[in-house]
């Protein structure tokens, strides 16, 4: 189970919606037997990837710690 935190940061939800646009662009496009733009759409998906991190590598996403400070939450275990 995820914890209260997770994907609920600018990061994850601008690489999310980014992603979705790309698959919505190249499902349209595959169907519609066009290779440029489903390669447009996959495109997309790595743009998704890109901006993702940047964001947060700029602080817009989950700190790297933050698995330490929820309560209840053993470090290292495995659920």
């Amino acid at each position: 189970m995820a914890d209260k935190s997770h994907g609920h940061t600018p990061a994850a939800w601008t690489g999310v919606i980014i992603a979705f646009i790309g698959f919505i662009v190249a499902g349209t496009f595959m169907v519609m037997a066009n290779v440029v733009g489903f390669w447009v759409g996959m495109a997309l998906l790595l743009v998704a990837a890109i901006v993702g991190g940047v964001m947060s590598m700029m602080g817009l996403g989950k700190p790297k710690r933050a698995e330490l400070d929820v309560p209840g939450h053993a470090a290292g275990s495995q659920a």
